[in-house]
């Protein structure tokens, strides 16, 4: 029994070695785990489709002044580290891109859509894209400029409750999406976006 278990879990691979790992069909005569991720807790190397990756993009504007984009930033970091011991349980290698939009190019590349966004997966953590008057981004570009604004639970805020983090992560993980990631053809440089790097190039 225990050698059928071993058998069906080896999937591809050519069968066990003395210590009942699995080993790899090819040849893995240099480091023993050539093809896989390093080791696990039981010596077993662990073939590299087993590593699951979570992408989590930050997009803003900019850090210096905006309280905003400051705020997010820090609720970021404190729902990563709220989750970190369950991501790392479940197998998952987190890795965090944060990206200050400075150009349109930019902005289009990453088909940004206000600041500040984070997606998890490529998938925004809100459904819509709701924007009220920042004064902050205001003054750094020397023109009237809206920015983001996050409805959790029925209370909007200016900055996303790290509550509202953690459960965008915890639904990519757990495998409940609801919204489709958009395709790039989809993407326009919002109006409030162009004005705001447009008056930067004046400034």
């Amino acid at each position: 029994m225990l050698q059928s278990k071993k058998a069906s879990c080896c999937g591809n691979e050519s069968g066990t070695d003395k210590t009942g790992c699995c080993t790899p069909a090819r040849d893995t005569k240099s480091s023993g785990c050539s093809g896989t991720s390093p080791k696990n807790e039981s010596d077993c190397c662990t073939p590299e489709s087993a590593k699951k990756q979570l992408l989590i993009d930050f997009l803003y504007l900019d850090l210096s002044v905006c309280e905003r984009c400051q705020g997010t930033d820090q609720n970021l970091d404190d729902a990563l580290a709220d989750v970190s011991a369950v991501l790392k349980s479940a197998g998952f290698e987190v890795i965090v891109n944060k990206v200050n939009i400075i150009t349109k190019e930019l902005a289009i590349q990453y088909k940004f859509m206000s600041s500040p966004t984070i997606r998890v997966n490529g998938r925004d953590i809100a459904v819509d894209v709701q924007e009220n008057s920042c004064s902050d981004c205001g003054d750094l570009c020397g023109d009237s400029v809206d920015c983001r604004v996050f409805t959790y639970e029925g209370v909007e805020y200016n900055t996303p409750p790290k509550e509202m983090i953690v459960n965008a992560i915890l639904r990519e993980v757990y495998g409940a999406k609801s919204e489709p990631v958009k395709s790039a053809a989809d993407y326009v440089l919002p109006e409030n976006l162009r004005i705001f790097f447009e008056a930067q190039e004046r400034k």
